[in-house]
Parts: structure tokens; C-alpha cells; sequence
């Protein structure tokens, strides 16, 4: 009987890695950061993929939308792996979620 007690003192809590990310990404320095390693990948479909999940995880598409001054559908289209936004757009929606863009050497 002591056996069952102590394992049910010890239960482990797992958390799913998306969840965990959607979490971290609240934060801004985390999704700077985020984002920074993502614009390193030669594809830019990893960018957007990117920016997709710290929209979502920074007010959803709906609010960035409205931050930003785009539709909705726009901002969807802009944030699909098709998307190809204009630096105007991607600073918009950057600002909207409480970013900015940034400069660094190599």
C-alpha cells in the first residue's frame, strides 16, 4: 500500500510543447527572440509560420488585425506559408503584437 502513496504524491504534470510555446510567446523578449531565430532560416515560410504563432499568442488575428489596420482575410493571406508581405505589413503587424523590427551585424 506504501508504494501506490508514494507514487500518487509524485504525479508528474506534462504539458503539450505547443501549449508551452503559445505561453512563452506571450512575452515579449521570448517572441523577439522567437523571432529572431526564425529570420535565420533561409525559408521564409518559417518567418511567417513564426509570426503566425506570436499573433496568436499576442492577441489572436482578429485584434492584430484591427492594431494594424488590415482585414482580417489580409492578415491570414499575409501569415499563410504563401504569404508574402510587404515590409509596410510585417512592421504593422509587428507593432500591433508589441514588437519591432531590428538591426544586427554578423
Amino acid at each position: 500500500m506504501e508504494r501506490v502513496a508514494d507514487k500518487e504524491k509524485h504525479v508528474k504534470v506534462t504539458i503539450k510543447h505547443d501549449d508551452w510555446l503559445f505561453e512563452q510567446l506571450k512575452d515579449a523578449e521570448f517572441a523577439a527572440e522567437y523571432l529572431n531565430a526564425a529570420g535565420e532560416d533561409d525559408d521564409p515560410k518559417t518567418y511567417l509560420t513564426a509570426l503566425r504563432q506570436v499573433v496568436d499568442a499576442r492577441g489572436g488575428i482578429a485584434a492584430t488585425a484591427e492594431k494594424a489596420h488590415l482585414s482580417r482575410e489580409t492578415l491570414y493571406r499575409t501569415l499563410s506559408t504563401r504569404g508574402n508581405p510587404t515590409i509596410r505589413t510585417l512592421n504593422a503587424v509587428l507593432k500591433a503584437t508589441g514588437l519591432k523590427f531590428g538591426v544586427t551585424a554578423y
